[in-house]
């Protein structure tokens, strides 16, 4: 039973780490019953964006803190900064990284929750070396994401082809 409210600061919470991101989990599959994930992301400068994907089972959306974040959108690329919302239903193809020469912050929610992909995401960049893409791709499929082309089009699985 959920009976108490929670509350974290900046930069608080369960911390998950990848592609040299933390992650900041206010909001857990446990602590909403599922509805929804929500963290508090930073993305550096230059760092590797998640391959551009689409979710099946679930829709995204971001909001920018500080920072500017590059999003690609299908074939539409746009900058958000401090106070953009970007809302991604499911089957639009995106990415998103840093397009900046600082840190960016924001937050991201996924419904229903997707904090699983992100604990396994973390375990397959920790093994000293960065994953190669077919890696994250075969995760990402595994938590009903489907990889995409930069300009949306789905990647069929390496058996599908």
């Amino acid at each position: 039973m959920r009976d108490k409210a929670t509350v974290f600061e900046a930069g608080q919470g369960k911390l998950l780490s990848a592609r040299g991101s933390a992650m900041f989990f206010k909001a857990t599959h446990a602590s909403t019953n599922g509805a929804f994930s929500l963290m508090e992301r930073t993305l550096p400068p230059g760092g590797r964006k998640p391959p551009p994907h689409f979710h099946t089972n679930c829709e995204e959306a971001f909001y920018v803190l500080e920072g500017e974040v590059e999003f690609t959108l299908g074939k539409e690329i746009l900058v958000g900064r401090s106070d953009t919302f970007v809302l991604v239903p499911g089957g639009v193809a995106h990415t998103f990284g840093n397009a900046g020469t600082t840190q960016a912050r924001l937050l991201v929610i996924h419904a229903p929750a997707m904090d699983a992909y992100f604990e396994e995401l973390q375990t397959l960049w920790s093994q000293g070396i960065p994953p190669n893409r077919e890696e994250e791709m075969a995760l990402m499929r595994r938590h009903g994401m489907e990889p995409a082309t930069p300009d949306g089009v789905r990647i069929p699985p390496a058996n599908d082809q």
